[in-house]
């Protein structure tokens, strides 16, 4: 089956140093690109994270640091990457969470102004967990009948991940073949930032989930103690959610 689709989506894949959005890096991205005549292309990158893998990363997805020596950096990598998903929305298994926050940093890193704001994310992996609660070789498994054989290996990944998204919506009769629907279904929690420090509340504000103004708008924290912008622009905060909440304080100001 096809995905009936407005404007391309790029299903995509990274391999990292670690799983700290905020510190780790890329050492390996595939994009799988899927545009609305049904035409696919998959690009697939090894990166030179220029800092060194840590053998517990390289025991999972097989790379080290012999094997980006080499490579090209992401920043040199990056005008490449975002030129080919600029037109996109992005599909992922496990990619809200993890790999579209951990994208947004190396592309902020890079000097490239990455944002989500007019495009959706499709999370195969939070449909999955919704229907059968289970991991990517097992979904695979499930929908495909077919066995993961490189796991871990990112064309591997996100090619299962594409695959996989096809026969969920081919077996339950309540997923629309739309990708605004598959964006809201596959999202847990509608957040502002991927990482999750803000979120939006039942009236659309957007609301710190985290510390002493959890629950609170950030318009109002903001107001009460302007300080505390400061504060998390100069801790350990991804660079997307720093970017999210100056353009929340911006906002505030100019209507204010």
């Amino acid at each position: 089956m096809q995905l009936q689709l407005q404007r391309p989506i790029c299903f995509f894949d990274l391999e990292t140093t670690g799983v700290n959005v905020t510190n780790d890096r890329i050492v390996e991205i595939c994009v799988h690109k899927v545009h609305p005549s049904g035409e696919e292309e998959t690009h697939t990158w090894r990166v030179n994270p220029t800092v060194p893998i840590p053998v517990g990363a390289s025991l999972v997805h097989g790379i080290y640091d012999h094997d980006v020596a080499s490579e090209p950096t992401f920043k040199e990598l990056a005008a490449k990457v975002h030129e080919l998903i600029s037109d996109s929305d992005l599909a992922g298994y496990n990619s809200n969470k993890f790999d579209i926050p951990l994208l947004a940093e190396e592309f902020l890193r890079a000097g490239i102004d990455f944002d989500m704001g007019k495009r959706r994310a499709v999370d195969v992996q939070n449909i999955f967990h919704r229907m059968e609660q289970r991991t990517l070789s097992a979904a695979y498994k499930f929908y495909c009948d077919k066995s993961l054989d490189n796991a871990h290996s990112a064309e591997a990944d996100v090619l299962a991940t594409y695959e996989v998204l096809k026969a969920q919506i081919d077996r339950y009769e309540e997923l629309q073949n739309d990708m605004n629907f598959l964006a809201d279904f596959s999202n847990r929690q509608k957040v502002a930032d991927f990482a999750g420090f803000i979120a939006f509340d039942d009236q659309g504000e957007e609301i710190f989930t985290f510390g002493k103004y959890r629950g609170k708008t950030v318009q109002s924290v903001l107001k009460e103690n302007p300080g505390y912008y400061s504060w998390i622009q100069n801790a350990d905060f991804p660079l997307y959610t720093k970017k999210v909440l100056t353009a929340i304080k911006l906002r505030g100001f100019n209507n204010g």
